[in-house]
């Protein structure tokens, strides 16, 4: 039995867990303000409100209900427009009329759940703040434009919002219905759910991916699901390693102070994963296993020479019987893991950066914002100064994604670099090698050819943006060749 709160009522259900909360909201409990849209977590028609305890307070994050489990939402509170009406318009909901941030009105309920979140958000709001708050959400007729007005004017009067205590001033203020301050103390009342019984069940951690792939196998039936399994949370330092859960969501990687300082363009390059409420939902595991070959967590921590640890759910009586494999290893052909089906990912780890560390990833794709890569790269240098005065890579490690069947480890590039200056020649040689390396082929991303000039631009860009003051790019284009008769690009 599934039990959560949906707005300001407790609903109970026996529906199958793998049952996405769409159908549950529109079919079980009959409220159509939640749309059905692209039912891949592209448009955002049906985004909901996920508030879920925290210590001793609720913590909300936007998702969408297309790709989330019933498995997932035991003991926590659901809110769906119909949950933020009152007998006014909130100040979102104005907002929106004011700036006629609305035509045919499909989206409009998904624009309105996501800028509520700011409300009840515990950090200050900035009106580029309240504008990624909706950057999960489509809209085929305004033009956004004044939608964004309204994002503006909402996180003007968020201004004076209490952060300590956001639920109850949004509450004060107008903003939300008065049940909001009551859902904690309802919350608490929820038992956890039961273990789930022994099964050859899929297991599910976010299900982004896995809804849009395999819908049909996933959709009612029943499943073994880790997305909220405290054991698979949480990042630390231990040493000189770091530690990250594989439940971690990529929202947990944006949000953290711990990751955010190791990795000071953090912040940009996890703004190129998806959207907002599917950064909520996307484990850090499940971006792994699926082995996409343009993954762009898998290609990130890849460059980072990560180990990852795998394991069966333990039986009772017996301890576990988990096992360390380098993540590259991982990888055998397109969608061929070393991995059983009775193993989880629990956690990943790597060696800290220090001062001698240089790190950097780079995506093309389509559209900036919201699109999955067409090439993507990372790359971590270790550096050592020569006797000359000079930078030397003492330790190499690139990766890139969209150039094989699988995300792709660049073990002979990263071995050239070892032991080589930081120079022009050093740059174009290594092209040579990592050309030999990858096999792109030609797709709706783009042709093979393009890819290769596409990752080799990346390269490039790696050792702008690492070492500005040595490098250019019309120098790193204009440079002949060591071997320019190998060089394919």
């Amino acid at each position: 039995m599934t039990e959560f709160i949906l707005n300001d009522r407790t609903v109970r259900t026996d529906a199958p867990l793998g049952t996405v909360l769409l159908d549950v909201i529109r079919y079980h409990e009959h409220l159509p303000g939640t749309k059905i849209g692209c039912r891949e977590g592209d448009c955002g028609a049906c985004t909901v409100l996920v508030g879920e305890l925290k210590d001793d307070r609720v913590e909300y994050r936007s998702m969408t209900s297309c790709l989330l489990a019933l498995a997932n939402v035991h003991g926590k509170h659901i809110v769906t427009v119909e949950g933020l009406n009152m007998d006014h318009l909130s100040p979102v909901q104005q907002a929106m009329v004011d700036e006629s941030g609305t035509q045919c009105g499909f989206c409009t309920p998904g624009f309105v759940v996501s800028l509520s979140g700011c409300c009840l958000s515990g950090e200050a709001v900035t009106e580029e703040l309240a504008v990624r708050a909706i950057d999960g959400n489509i809209c085929r007729c305004t033009g956004y434009k004044s939608i964004e007005r309204a994002a503006a004017i909402i996180a003007d009067q968020l201004a004076k919002k209490d952060a300590k205590d956001p639920i109850g001033w949004s509450v004060k203020n107008g903003f939300l219905p008065a049940y909001f301050e009551g859902i904690k103390d309802r919350l608490r009342t929820i038992a956890p759910a039961p273990p789930i019984q022994a099964g050859n069940f899929p297991t599910l951690a976010g299900g982004t991916d896995l809804y849009v792939q395999k819908h049909d196998t996933m959709h009612h039936s029943p499943v073994r699901s880790v997305f909220n399994d405290e054991a698979l949370k949480g990042i630390r330092i231990d040493g000189d390693q770091c530690i990250i859960g594989g439940a971690c969501t990529a929202a947990d990687l944006l949000n953290s102070a711990e990751l955010n300082k190791l990795f000071p363009s953090l912040e940009k390059n996890l703004l190129l994963v998806s959207s907002t409420p599917i950064r909520n939902m996307g484990t850090l595991a499940g971006n792994f296993v699926n082995a996409s070959p343009i993954g762009d967590l898998t290609v990130f921590f890849l460059a980072l020479n990560s180990t990852i640890a795998l394991g069966s759910a333990a039986t009772p009586g017996q301890a576990r019987n988990d096992r360390s494999i380098r993540l590259r290893d991982m990888y055998k052909g397109y969608k061929q893991l070393d991995k059983s089906s009775e193993e989880s990912l629990r956690s990943v780890r790597f060696k800290l950066p220090t001062k001698s560390t240089r790190f950097h990833f780079e995506k093309v794709s389509k559209r900036t914002y919201l699109d999955i890569a067409s090439v993507n790269s990372a790359i971590r240098l270790e550096m050592s100064r020569n006797a000359a005065g000079g930078d030397t890579i003492r330790e190499a490690h690139v990766s890139a994604g969209g150039v094989a069947p699988v995300p792709k480890y660049l073990a002979n590039t990263s071995a050239f670099l070892v032991g080589r200056p930081i120079s022009k020649d050093t740059v174009r040689s290594a092209i040579n090698v990592l050309n030999d390396e990858i096999a792109p082929i030609s797709d709706a991303r783009g042709t093979a050819e393009y890819k290769r000039l596409l990752l080799r631009q990346l390269f490039f860009a790696h050792f702008m943006e690492l070492f500005p003051e040595t490098f250019t790019l019309k120098e790193l284009v204009a440079a002949p060749s060591p071997n320019a008769s190998a060089d394919k690009t």
